[in-house]
């Protein structure tokens, strides 16, 4: 080792593997410190220290190890985790996912600074979500409402337009007369995807109210690992520093495994289900857990993952161990989706755990809660019916049953299917509700109080 500009540098490499670098003869030298690394040809690279055992340091190399060679190669380390700017000075930019500009701008600079990990939070600091995430997609906002400090996922069977629906979601998601704006990461995007999502955030980014994080397919997989990091860290001092309320969309979760799994496999650890590390739950968790609402402080940080089920599996360790960690799912239907209708959002298997705190008087309408119990029963029966239908023909069906068929139709088409481009108020949503659910006999509507059933016949 040698000495440069006052701090010590390591230049006894013994091993190159995949995206990690072995050190020998560190001193000093803690978990998940920052290190920069200085080729021979002058390029600098960065890493982060998994394992420190004896003198020996692992370490994952963010820019990834191709063109290194063990000779020539010099790390010196921060003393300290990895820490980013913070600010408002990310909103509007849209960066590679390391947070480098990718806009042509200039890097952000800011005197304040954040761990990537994060800050450790005291449990009883905690604020319970309340209040709505109003996303302008109907079914959402009438049946499954996003909650803020919520953590809900998007489950979606590759082919299905979950990042379509995604970035829709990230243009024109509202709070009602506060300070809001969304952090977008993109994790294994392919080139063409990132493009689609700078074209369809454009306007949010122009107005100063989104941040973007973009990595593709193409670049080192430890970026990958990387990316949702920084992307928590940004909210997070938006939310709690800056009194933002922050929705946070990470796309695609599966990927991020996959880049978690391709890392264990190169640090040679036992694998556990499928091939993924045995500690896949708490990684996930400690990205998910980021979000909530802090007692004092007035943002918040809610979290929207979205994640694609191999061969449409939910039993998937991906989504099994997400559906365990976060408050619920919006799952999407391949059968809607070939049917044309858009978002092909699957009502009976979504569920949002928190939406009584979200909804209801004094925060969306009196009618909502009600009226979407009545929705989900009726949309129950209707699907039962169907499949009588199958089975017996819709001739032999009873007057009632045809009235379920046409309220299945109308609800298809009426509430749920909506153009991309077409953001709905939460009154249009449940007036759309209103009209699905009026196409059947009052005596069905048994979950509507009677005074609702007045007041909206009246109108």
């Amino acid at each position: 080792m040698s000495s440069r500009w006052g701090e010590v540098e390591y230049t006894d490499v013994c091993e190159l593997r995949g995206p990690l670098m072995v050190v020998r003869g560190v001193r000093g030298v803690g978990w998940d410190e920052f290190a920069r690394v200085r080729l021979e040809s002058g390029e600098q690279r960065h890493g982060l220290v998994l394992e420190v055992h004896h003198d020996l340091a692992v370490l994952q190399i963010l820019e990834g190890t191709a063109g290194m060679t063990k000779t020539g190669t010099r790390v010196a380390f921060a003393g300290e985790p990895l820490r980013i700017p913070v600010g408002p000075g990310w909103l509007g930019r849209t960066c590679t996912g390391r947070g480098e500009p990718a806009d042509g701008g200039p890097p952000i600079l800011s005197s304040a600074t954040a761990p990537v990990a994060g800050y450790p939070l005291n449990p009883v600091w905690r604020e319970p979500p309340a209040e709505p995430v109003l996303t302008g997609v109907s079914a959402i906002d009438a049946l499954t409402t996003l909650v803020r400090g919520q953590k809900l996922p998007i489950f979606a069977a590759p082919g299905l337009p979950h990042l379509e629906l995604a970035t829709q979601i990230a243009a024109q998601a509202t709070v009602a007369g506060e300070p809001f704006c969304v952090v977008f990461a993109g994790m294994g995007l392919t080139h063409t995807d990132a493009a689609f999502v700078r074209d369809a955030l454009e306007d949010r980014s122009d107005a100063g109210e989104l941040v973007l994080l973009l990595n593709t397919a193409g670049d080192p997989v430890i970026e990958r690992i990387l990316t949702p990091r920084l992307a928590l860290t940004i909210a997070e001092d938006l939310a709690f520093t800056h009194g933002k309320h922050v929705l946070v969309v990470l796309t695609d979760m599966t990927a991020y495994a996959e880049a978690l799994r391709e890392v264990s496999s190169a640090r040679g650890e036992l694998p556990a289900r499928r091939a993924y590390p045995g500690y896949l739950y708490s990684d996930l968790a400690s990205l998910y857990e980021r979000c909530g609402r802090i007692r004092d402080h007035p943002g918040s940080v809610t979290v929207l993952p979205v994640l694609t089920m191999p061969a449409g599996d939910i039993t998937h360790p991906v989504p099994d161990l997400t559906g365990y960690i976060t408050e619920g799912q919006i799952v999407l239907s391949p059968d809607l989706h070939a049917r044309g209708i858009y978002p092909p959002i699957d009502a009976l298997s979504s569920l949002s755990r928190l939406m009584r705190k979200g909804a209801g008087p004094g925060r969306t309408r009196e009618d909502h809660l009600p009226l979407a119990a009545q929705v989900l029963a009726a949309l129950a029966h209707a699907r039962q019916v169907r499949d009588l239908a199958d089975l017996i023909g819709a001739s032999a069906l009873s007057p009632t049953d045809r009235r379920h068929l046409d309220f299945a139709d109308a609800f298809e088409h009426r509430l749920v299917d909506q153009r991309r481009d077409e953001p709905r108020t939460l009154d249009d949503t449940l007036d759309r509700a209103w009209q699905a659910v009026l196409t059947l006999p009052e005596r069905e509507l048994v979950m509507l109080p009677a005074a609702l059933l007045r007041l909206r016949k009246a109108s």
